[in-house]
């Protein structure tokens, strides 16, 4: 399957999702005990973010326990940590910035990934190696959804699709959601570091259902 498919899998998959929690996790347990709070709470999707050394493992260990939930590796810099996301059962993988050269492993090896971009410049790069699935970031800091819109315009003709991420929340998450080219929205607010570490799972859960109840209307 070409790299141009296994993204259109995966945005057709994140068009249903809408809201993907962003996590920093760091050891298994607390991993995937995230990962049943997602499941248990509706919201059946997760980017495992390799700022931690547990995060292969928490993505292995997942997909085979949770296997209802989509899992994407997120802050993926190099081609070694590319390789080490999907070797461990990652559907897809962002990164925060644009780098050609990780860019050009994905595309060779059929596997989803998108690169950062928070400019035009950038955005033109990224097309030009066949991604049409970006991650807008940090969205709010870069100028939220006015700025994204702004960069959408001479590009929305050509498919390209966004997963903003960075400053979004439950105040501003259905503003993205209502731009057409937005599949999906990458939320850090889902379950903070500092909750996970001090096991507010209450919490967790009380957010989480929240942000379900936000993107089904209710």
């Amino acid at each position: 399957m070409s790299f141009s498919m296994v993204c259109d899998q995966v945005l057709t998959q994140l068009g249903k999702i809408r809201i993907v929690p962003v996590l920093v996790l760091n050891d298994l347990d607390s991993g995937m005990k995230m990962c049943e709070v997602l499941v248990e709470c509706g919201l059946p999707a997760a980017e495992i973010t390799f700022r931690t050394q547990a995060a292969p493992a928490i993505i292995k260990a997942a997909s085979e326990r949770f296997p209802e939930l989509y899992l994407g590796a997120g802050t993926i810099l190099n081609v070694a940590d590319l390789k080490r996301a999907f070797d461990a059962g990652a559907k897809f993988a962002v990164a925060p910035g644009f780098n050609p050269t990780v860019v050009r492993a994905a595309v060779e090896n059929h596997v989803a990934f998108a690169p950062g971009v928070c400019t035009p410049s950038e955005v033109e790069q990224a097309m030009e190696f066949g991604c049409r699935f970006l991650k807008f970031f940090p969205a709010e800091a870069a100028g939220g959804t006015k700025m994204l819109k702004s960069i959408i315009a001479p590009y929305k003709h050509l498919g390209v699709r966004f997963m903003p991420t960075g400053g979004v929340t439950t105040a501003n998450v259905m503003e993205y959601l209502a731009i057409k080219e937005v599949a999906a929205v990458g939320g850090t607010w889902l379950g903070k570091a500092d909750d996970i570490a001090a096991g507010n799972w209450e919490k967790i859960r009380d957010i989480v259902k929240q942000a379900v109840a936000l993107k089904e209307g209710k």
